[in-house]
């Protein structure tokens, strides 16, 4: 494992997407680390409408590979890390969180009762336009980029995956009956077997723009 002292900037740099394994198991308390700092990401509305289906069972990856098409992260990774969206949650009661950030200070009694009208009167309008699994998907996609900078960290690596057949994912994960869930993203974690070379990254100036977006080839064309 790293030393525990490798920079955000460093982790960004040095992550890579890895597809083979060694087998060795990853400790009981570095998982439970691993998904501590997993749940600490943001979250819109504080709603926290993902969750994370962590499964390390030969019968549980071995469902994962038949679901995303034999592929070798599950069969191979001591870990798969499944993104589950949660796009009707916030109809459920929230009353614990919001009990939490009151008890931290984080939160008024007057901001509380503000802040769940107005978190609702959202939900309702995304439900109208048809947006709520986009959103609840997105949430689960901020956490799952926690994980592989926290892993990258621990000396783990991590492949994010989206080659994979929703209907079976949920099957492997007992949710088959779920309608109200999404699957957002697979993630394979563990010891990397192989050694992957950074392939680089387009110029700056190609992808990142300043106060409007300037599309690449429209450009080319104008100059």
């Amino acid at each position: 494992m790293t030393s525990h002292t490798m920079s955000v900037a460093k982790a960004i740099r040095t992550r890579r997407t890895v597809r083979h394994y060694r087998p060795d198991a990853i400790p009981a308390a570095t998982l439970d680390t691993l998904l501590a700092l997993a749940i600490e990401a943001p979250t819109s509305w504080n709603l926290q409408d993902r969750s994370i289906v962590a499964v390390t069972s030969d019968e549980g990856r071995e469902a994962l590979a038949w679901a995303t098409g034999g592929q070798p992260q599950p069969q191979e990774a001591p870990l798969m890390l499944v993104f589950v969206a949660e796009p009707l949650s916030w109809r459920d009661d929230h009353s614990d969180v919001y009990d939490q950030a009151r008890r931290s200070g984080a939160w008024s009694e007057e901001f509380v009762t503000m802040f769940s009208a107005a978190s609702q009167a959202f939900q309702t309008d995304l439900e109208e336009r048809g947006l709520l699994r986009e959103y609840a998907v997105k949430d689960a996609m901020i956490a799952a980029s926690y994980v592989m900078l926290a892993a990258t960290e621990m000396g783990l690596a991590t492949s994010p995956m989206n080659g994979w057949d929703e209907t079976k994912v949920k099957k492997a994960i007992g949710i088959g009956d779920r309608d109200d869930l999404a699957i957002a993203l697979l993630m394979s974690v563990g010891y990397p077997a192989e050694e992957r070379r950074h392939p680089g990254r387009r110029a700056q100036e190609r992808n990142v723009f300043h106060e409007s977006y300037r599309a690449h080839r429209n450009a080319t064309r104008a100059e």
